[in-house]
């Protein structure tokens, strides 16, 4: 749909959490300074795991003063809701507040019936500790009797045990606490679910539903059982001495991903309702597409899906007038989901070689993963922030790349003196092939 300026949808606000820190700028400071957030874990036991190191928010304790500049009153409020929080939501929840305070949020200057949220969320597990006492009730000499259970087991269980949990509630709390009473939708769809919200987002402002969204994400595999069925079901990177170098996108060495944690968030407005209450605009969203391919579409579905994004991305970036009708378009870089994963990798490299021809002819490509790890459903909103913090500047290379695989024709990034440019393209990708793509510029 061609944008005019009262459809075209701008950024004034950002918040983060991630393992570099809990400002942008700590998080662009540390990825240009080469930093790894990856690490021994502290969060959780590893006696029962096949890997003890991941990329986990440290910064992140949950005291109220994570969540920045709050007045009193909201200070206690959060603070008594945080005990029905797991630490995903949590984390969603700081990022959606600090980026409020970062856009200079006066609810006097926001129609509260306009104003809502679109947040994006893993499906989450619920911790062990949760049923422990319930299961141990209903065992005896190491077997589990089913038949006691609603007996002896479930009154061990916090009855608000589930309100910790469910994927919905970053998005109800942050409405909630800021009476946001307009449209509100939660998305789960793992590693896209960031590409997703700030699609849905742009689609509901430039409809003209709403005048502002609190847009974000957040996950954690930094998880007991998270991190245990990540390993049983994906490759993860395998553990070495010096942990920051197992995260490898593109190299020719890498052997698999690494768990991380984290959550951003972006207060999105109207180009109108921006300017008219003077906001500071740090970048416009000028663009947004998503692919679904499976397996039923033969060899390298993940190929066809980065491929079918950045068309698609492209297409609509043309069609809204960002791009020329026709010919040549300017992007300054690709941040790509860059995995680490051999296939996945391969195939993301693979799509873009396709969509934008030889290396020497596509915009240069970087990854924040190698520094900060998978962060799951967070991951494509922190390297969003990222990105957007780079514009107009220089660009961080990827982190431990020493050998580009022959099977990734990029023009990967790795030196410090290339430039970002004053767009990017971002991607992501889930393992069931569900992608996304995002454009962003700087204000234009």
């Amino acid at each position: 749909m061609p944008a005019t300026s009262a459809q075209r949808v701008v950024i004034t606000g950002i918040g983060v959490i991630s393992p570099l820190g809990n400002t942008p700028e700590e998080l662009l400071s540390g990825l240009r300074e080469g930093k790894s957030g990856i690490a021994p874990f502290t969060q959780i036991p590893t006696d029962v795991l096949p890997i003890s190191n991941g990329a986990e928010a440290s910064a992140f304790t949950g005291h109220i003063s994570d969540y920045g500049p709050l007045e009193k009153s909201l200070q206690r409020t959060i603070r008594k809701g945080s005990k029905v929080m797991c630490r995903e939501i949590e984390m969603g929840v700081a990022a959606a507040q600090l980026a409020l305070h970062n856009g200079g949020h006066n609810p006097d200057d926001f129609d509260r019936d306009r104003t809502g949220v679109v947040y994006g969320c893993d499906y989450i597990m619920s911790l062990p500790e949760e049923y422990a006492e319930g299961i141990a009730a209903c065992t005896t000499d190491g077997e589990f009797d089913f038949t006691k259970w609603g007996d002896l087991g479930l009154p061990k269980v916090n009855p608000l045990w589930l309100l910790k949990y469910l994927p919905n509630m970053p998005a109800s709390h942050i409405a909630i606490y800021n009476d946001l009473r307009g449209p509100n939708n939660s998305i789960t769809l793992r590693e896209a679910s960031a590409g997703a919200a700030i699609s849905e987002a742009v689609s509901t402002i430039s409809r003209g539903h709403a005048d502002a969204l609190v847009v974000g994400s957040t996950g954690s595999r930094v998880h007991t059982l998270r991190t245990l069925h990540a390993s049983m079901q994906e490759k993860l990177a395998s553990d070495t001495e010096d942990p920051s170098r197992m995260s490898r996108p593109f190299d020719a060495s890498r052997d698999g991903s690494v768990v991380g944690e984290g959550a951003g968030a972006f207060l999105c407005e109207s180009l109108e309702h921006a300017e008219k209450r003077g906001a500071t605009i740090y970048g416009e969203i000028v663009a947004c597409s998503s692919s679904a391919v499976g397996p039923a579409a033969g060899d390298q579905p993940m190929r066809k899906g980065f491929a079918n994004v950045l068309r698609g991305v492209i297409r609509e970036g043309r069609e809204n007038g960002f791009a020329p009708a026709e010919g040549k378009i300017n992007v300054g870089h690709i941040h790509a989901h860059g995995l680490s994963d051999v296939d996945t990798d391969a195939c993301e490299a693979g799509a873009i070689a396709d969509v934008f021809g030889f290396a020497e002819s596509q915009p240069p490509v970087t990854t924040a993963k190698g520094h900060l790890g998978n962060i799951g459903a967070g991951s494509g909103m922190v390297e969003m922030i990222a990105s957007l913090q780079s514009l107009g500047d220089k660009l961080f290379p990827i982190r431990n790349l020493e050998h580009l695989d022959e099977n990734c024709p990029i023009a990967a990034v790795t030196t410090d003196d290339q430039s970002a440019g004053d767009n990017f393209i971002n991607l992501n990708i889930t393992p069931q092939g569900q992608t996304t793509a995002v454009w962003i510029t700087k204000p234009r």
